[in-house]
């Protein structure tokens, strides 16, 4: 199971001014526990569907179906296209899961012509499957790229394109599903209820698992599992109300709105970009008050940011995310007596070593943080922390009160883009 550490970030350890008391903590629970009891009574009534993903079977075997599909099809590339929680779900799965004998996974959320072109030449396409991920079906992102990719699929397959490719949409209504209806392009579906940066229970997460691990069973385990314990009423029971309590507290009590997203491990790099979103979208919806995330990743922050995190304006703090169980990898023999202090070490202990000194010195510093620890960067613990996160941004909402679904400001901006593309469209068919 994973840990959730706030010990440096309470009064007792960084004092009163700047850490939580007991007695915030205190004052929390009555309403913490309200707030829980409400999403459980949400849920029952078919509310914050997101939540029941992980126990829906007919998906999980239709995801199974699929990628043991692909895999017979000898397919030596995949080619993930989507954005937002559409992108950086995947991107998770693909950093932790990766290896050299597994499906070469590309994640492509760019339309960066410099670097299109770039996979436009090194795919293989005649040993590529193409998966394209939009809930309405019309992210300009995602839709522009795969019509290029789709072409580029066409030409390398001929008719048989269609077989290499699946569509990730909303089952009800869309312009992708009717565009893989049209092109008879196999199709699995984002429940309507489920927002893009809720959906990684749903084929958007489990697809990319499956094709990269056979552990789906036990990321779905992981999940179940953090379901029943954010269901504890008590706040010291329920990880994901005591990451909320301390997360307003401290942004309204202590004057901290930027919560740092650390994680110290390179597979985790994504998940902090991950959570980023899932804080942005969900409560950035107030000038009054709402979390700030900053996705960042240890070490390479240590050498950019810690300065203004240890001597700046106290306006930030950080949730750490470490794993515990590391691969071992040990230095060479070093006879320098200059390098000593890393002698006979191994790079999982300079990393924890990283970890533990930035931990320190923003203690000594007075600055609060909290540390999420993984025993192990495995299926299981990542399905528990991805629900963990999840359900921490539902209690968020009722304690910001912030309706944490729907993204109304970002479908301002979306719109005035296809304004400023149909006006240009007018020009280039002039020229």
């Amino acid at each position: 199971m994973l840990h959730l550490d706030i010990s440096t970030a309470l009064a007792k350890v960084i004092t009163s001014s700047f850490g939580v008391t007991n007695d915030e903590l205190m004052q929390l629970r009555t309403s913490m526990k309200r707030y829980i009891e409400e999403w459980l009574k949400e849920r029952e009534k078919g509310g914050h569907t997101w939540s029941m993903d992980p126990y829906n079977k007919t998906t999980v075997d239709r995801v199974k179906e699929i990628a043991n599909r692909i895999k017979k099809e000898k397919v030596q590339t995949v080619v993930w296209i989507g954005i937002g929680g559409s992108g950086l779900g995947p991107k998770v799965i693909q950093e932790v899961f990766e290896t050299p004998s597994s499906l070469e996974f590309l994640v492509i959320d760019t339309i960066d012509p410099a670097l299109l072109q770039t996979y436009l030449h090194i795919i293989d396409w005649k040993c590529t499957c193409l998966i394209v991920a939009s809930k309405s079906g019309g992210t300009l992102e995602t839709m522009s790229v795969f019509f290029l990719f789709w072409e580029e699929l066409k030409k390398a397959l001929g008719k048989r394109a269609n077989e290499r490719v699946f569509g990730i949409t909303d089952k009800q209504s869309g312009v992708l599903r009717d565009f893989c209806l049209e092109q008879n392009i196999e199709m699995l579906f984002i429940p309507s209820e489920v927002g893009g940066r809720f959906s990684i229970f749903t084929p958007v997460g489990l697809l990319p698992f499956m094709l990269l691990s056979d552990d789906i069973d036990e990321f779905l385990h992981g999940a179940k599992e953090m379901d029943t314990l954010c269901q504890q009423t008590t706040l010291e029971d329920n990880p994901a109300a005591l990451l909320a309590s301390m997360q307003y507290i401290l942004d309204t009590k202590r004057d901290m709105p930027v919560r740092v997203i650390m994680p110290y491990s390179q597979r985790l790099q994504s998940i902090a970009r991950w959570n980023q979103q899932l804080i942005a979208e969900s409560l950035g919806k107030t000038e009054l008050s709402n979390p700030i995330p900053l996705a960042a990743i240890g070490t390479h922050d240590q050498h950019s940011l810690l300065q203004q995190w240890m001597a700046g304006p106290r306006k930030c703090w950080h949730i750490f995310i470490r794993d515990a169980d590391k691969p071992v990898l040990p230095l060479p023999s070093i006879d320098d007596e200059r390098f000593s202090y890393i002698k006979n070490a191994s790079f999982g202990e300079l990393l924890d070593a990283c970890y533990e000194g930035t931990s320190q010195a923003l203690s000594q510093a007075k600055r609060p943080h909290i540390t999420i620890t993984l025993p192990q960067l495995d299926a299981y613990h990542l399905g528990q922390l991805f629900f963990f996160f999840l359900t921490e941004v539902v209690l968020l909402g009722k304690i910001y009160r912030i309706d944490p679904y729907g993204q109304p400001a970002v479908e301002i901006g979306k719109t005035l883009t296809k304004e400023i593309l149909s006006k240009n469209k007018i020009s280039r068919m002039a020229s």
